[in-house]
């Protein structure tokens, strides 16, 4: 199980920010199951933050694995009911329902980061910042296809619209990443309310000061400072050795 391998640093945090007055984020912190996720309720969409809570509330009841594979067979198992759901339920209500989700499963020192839509997951190692995930959205297919450049990506009219999230098809459309984690290394996971106002060398240096809690406050913090237009959620994990020994 983890707590053989490493101790861990873990602390998440959510805010509906300064221009919307309902936070439609939520968040997942089990340490105990391996299992960290967010999940962001579709913007401009009837019931985001019913959404985002079927998922979380969903993947809360996978338990304790046995092994990497059931981890994740059980995780999917969980977003695809919560998929159903969703659709189900807009069905009724005769609109479109939906949440983007980014997921980090560790069993032992193996990962599997799994994502669909614009949540990111980042990794801290002592190479740098990476970027695990990879956007869900319409300017990040155009800037694959290298049909706009990176600077005009920032100012792209319709950047925000994402390509995939649950709820939004029959069943959900999943990426994964896998790895295996040193000791020392942080991942930080996010809604797309910090990176709208956060840079990623901001957030890697941010992932080198203090405490999961420290670096979750004060990413926080400075969102806040620079307008916070959106929902933000933050989570950070850090993985150490048994007694910190690095």
């Amino acid at each position: 199980m983890i707590a053989q391998r490493f101790t861990i640093d873990s602390f998440g945090i959510s805010d509906p920010g300064k221009v919307r007055d309902l936070n439609e984020d939520r968040f997942i912190a089990r340490p105990d199951m391996g299992l960290w996720a967010v999940a962001d309720g579709m913007g401009g969409h009837d019931a985001g933050e019913i959404a985002s809570r079927i998922i979380t509330d969903e993947v809360a009841s996978i338990g304790i694995s046995s092994s990497g594979p059931d981890l994740e067979e059980r995780f999917v198992d969980r977003i695809t009911r919560a998929n159903q759901e969703i659709r189900a339920m807009g069905t009724a209500r005769g609109s479109t329902m939906g949440a983007t989700l980014a997921a980090l499963l560790v069993f032992e020192d193996q990962f599997v980061a799994i994502w669909s839509g614009d949540s990111r997951i980042y990794r801290l190692t002592p190479r740098g910042l990476v970027q695990v995930t990879r956007d869900h959205t319409e300017v990040q297919d155009l800037l694959d296809k290298g049909v706009i450049t990176e600077e005009q990506a920032a100012t792209w009219p319709r950047k925000n619209v994402i390509t995939r999230a649950i709820g939004v098809y029959d069943m959900p459309r999943l990426d994964r990443h896998y790895g295996r984690i040193a000791a020392g290394e942080m991942f930080l996971m996010c809604s797309d309310g910090l990176t709208a106002h956060v840079t990623d060398p901001e957030i890697g240096a941010a992932l080198r000061r203090g405490s999961s809690e420290t670096i979750c406050q004060g990413l926080l913090a400075t969102t806040l400072d620079r307008g916070a237009s959106d929902n933000v959620t933050i989570l950070a994990i850090g993985f150490d050795r048994p007694g910190g020994a690095g």
